[in-house]
């Protein structure tokens, strides 16, 4: 299972990092990274309060969504490099924009699906 989800998430990570890096092709910022980790940011946030305390789902359909699915989906190492890259080529400045991006962002979404599962709850 977690491999099945593993495949369809770098599937969805690589057609959802394209979209939006060609949409921003003129520019140096590495956009579609940034996207993919928000968006799953925002999905785990509000799957894992969502389904906290529910048995909506079982222990291999969890490993499925949570570490194959969305572990594929999102990815620290391709942040990684693409931050290494631009402090090579002297984008000192958009680097260090590139990490508070996927700090700030990253934890505020999850933050925000947190909510918004909450709020649904009620």
């Amino acid at each position: 299972m977690i491999g099945l989800g593993g495949c369809l998430g770098s599937v969805a990570r690589y057609l959802l990092s394209e979209l939006v890096q060609s949409l921003s092709r003129n520019l140096p910022f590495p956009f579609g990274t940034l996207v993919v980790n928000v968006v799953g940011c925002l999905l785990i946030g509000f799957l894992t309060q969502f389904l906290e305390g529910r048995s909506a789902l079982g222990t291999e359909a969890r490993l499925f969504l949570f570490v194959g699915l969305l572990g594929g989906f999102t990815t620290y190492s391709t942040f990684g490099k693409e931050t290494m890259h631009l402090f090579k080529d002297g984008e000192h400045l958009l680097a260090f924009g590139n990490v508070v991006a996927q700090i700030v962002l990253g934890i505020g979404a999850a933050w925000i699906g947190h909510l918004a599962a909450l709020a649904m709850s009620r």
